[in-house]
């Protein structure tokens, strides 16, 4: 049975946030290019971790608090001084750009009246977890606000978490997963990883005069770019703080290892995971949203670039390497062909993204400052389990749940590992999802249609 506790601001003692500033920040002060691809996904990702205990060694919670604040304030901070940073809409280019400025990063050490246990299942979609973390003040302004806090709580049982709040502007999944990693391993006692990061991202500037070969349906223009500058937001995952009208159900769906198999089966080709399971949600999600069979279903979802373009993006580069990718088909097509359908047309999005497509969409997204279209009963598709998370062992074992706290927003589809915590040894996939009530009920009659 599903089970989740709503988790309140009584539950959950703050301490005074602390800022952390870089050791060795370069002076003068560096300001850093943002690419096309960078200004597209400007908004806040927000992930815990929850680990269960201690070991030898750690005298208590207070002990992990300490360490992971000395470590960041110490070593993280050297190569990532960048994070200190912050976020400046430059009128003059009409741009986002990051200034390099050492205003640090925030901590905060937290204390629960509650049990992990207490939590309920961990693996389910919980907007309440939103208490574990540090939200940046939305009253200020972009120049104020930070590009990643932590929030360290400490529960009664011994157990505690660690809340993260990143922005997708600077660092992409990959990138924010080594992050996380170094910062691990400094936590272990093992020091930074040798790795040498590379922030300069002139390497995917657009063209002059941009060339524009492509439509890219995949993105919409943006209305306001000015509106980057106080909501801090995307449209293709809000601020937990954004407020709806509509009431949303959030679901979690899993998928064993032989299910994902049983799908693959279907699909006629040789595909990956990511590729039916993409196909699976679209075909299902699209008769639970659409009712007209000659309406278009779109689905989105995320191609990492590093290898696609030419030269090949340097190793370590810690900007946005990942462009969204599309497939489209009639409704009435993806309800009345086979999987395999739905299967070759994401295959054919992906086969899609060349070096010349990439280079189209940064010159498409010059001229037109757009962000991801997920409008008009379109969604985007985001494959987390692909990310080592799982593995990050800040001394104390590694976590028995990660996850991103997610809103109320029927955009954003979340791939993870099954369980998400513990390793994906079995290969399955948990999918979570939100829908209207309406629509949800619908979903859940096909989604296990295998």
């Amino acid at each position: 049975m599903e089970t989740t506790i709503t988790i309140t601001s009584q539950d959950v003692t703050k301490e005074e946030p602390e800022t952390l500033v870089s050791p060795k920040n370069p002076k003068p002060l560096q300001t850093f290019f943002l690419s096309n691809i960078d200004q597209a996904v400007c908004f806040p990702v927000e992930t815990v971790f929850f680990f269960e205990g201690l070991p030898c060694g750690f005298l208590s919670t207070l002990d992990v608090a300490e360490r992971v604040k000395r470590s960041v304030s110490e070593l993280l901070l050297i190569p990532y001084y960048f994070m200190a940073g912050r976020l400046n809409f430059n009128v003059e280019t009409d741009r986002l750009e990051l200034i390099c400025n050492n205003a640090g990063v925030v901590f905060v050490s937290a204390t629960s009246r509650l049990a992990l246990k207490d939590l309920g299942d961990l693996s389910l979609p919980n907007p309440s977890f939103h208490h574990l973390i540090h939200q940046p003040d939305l009253s200020k302004s972009l120049l104020e606000k930070p590009l990643l806090t932590m929030q360290v709580t400490r529960f009664k049982c011994g157990g505690f978490s660690i809340g993260f709040v990143t922005n997708h502007g600077i660092l992409d999944g990959r990138a924010a997963s080594e992050m996380f990693q170094n910062l691990a391993s400094i936590c272990r006692g093992q020091g930074l990883k040798p790795h040498i990061l590379y922030i300069d991202r002139t390497c995917i500037k657009a063209r002059n005069p941009p060339k524009i070969k492509y439509p890219h349906q995949e993105y919409t223009k943006q209305i306001e770019i000015s509106s980057l500058t106080s909501s801090f937001t995307s449209p293709c995952l809000p601020s937990p703080s954004f407020q709806f009208s509509i009431k949303y159900t959030r679901k979690l769906f899993t998928f064993s290892s032989q299910m994902v198999k049983t799908l693959k089966d279907k699909a006629l080709a040789k595909c990956s995971s990511f590729d039916v399971m993409v196909a699976h949600l679209w075909r299902t999600r699209t008769r639970a949203v659409f009712s007209d069979p000659d309406e278009i279903s779109t689905v989105l979802f995320a191609v990492d670039i590093r290898s696609k373009i030419s030269p090949p993006l340097p190793n370590g580069f810690t900007g946005n390497a990942v462009i969204t990718a599309f497939a489209s088909a009639k409704v009435g097509d993806l309800e009345e062909k086979p999987l395999s359908f739905a299967v070759e047309m994401v295959m054919r999005a992906t086969d899609r993204v060349t070096d010349e497509y990439v280079r189209s969409v940064i010159d498409w997204l010059e001229v037109h400052k757009g962000v991801p279209a997920t409008l008009n009963g379109n969604f985007y598709v985001s494959a987390w389990w692909k990310l080592p998370f799982y593995e990050l062992d800040f001394g104390c074992g590694k976590p028995v749940h990660y996850g991103p706290i997610v809103g109320g927003t029927d955009e954003f589809v979340l791939l993870l590992a099954e369980g998400s915590g513990r390793g994906n040894e079995g290969g399955g996939i948990s999918v979570w999802i939100g829908l209207e009530e309406d629509k949800m009920q619908k979903f859940m009659v096909h989604v296990y249609d295998i």
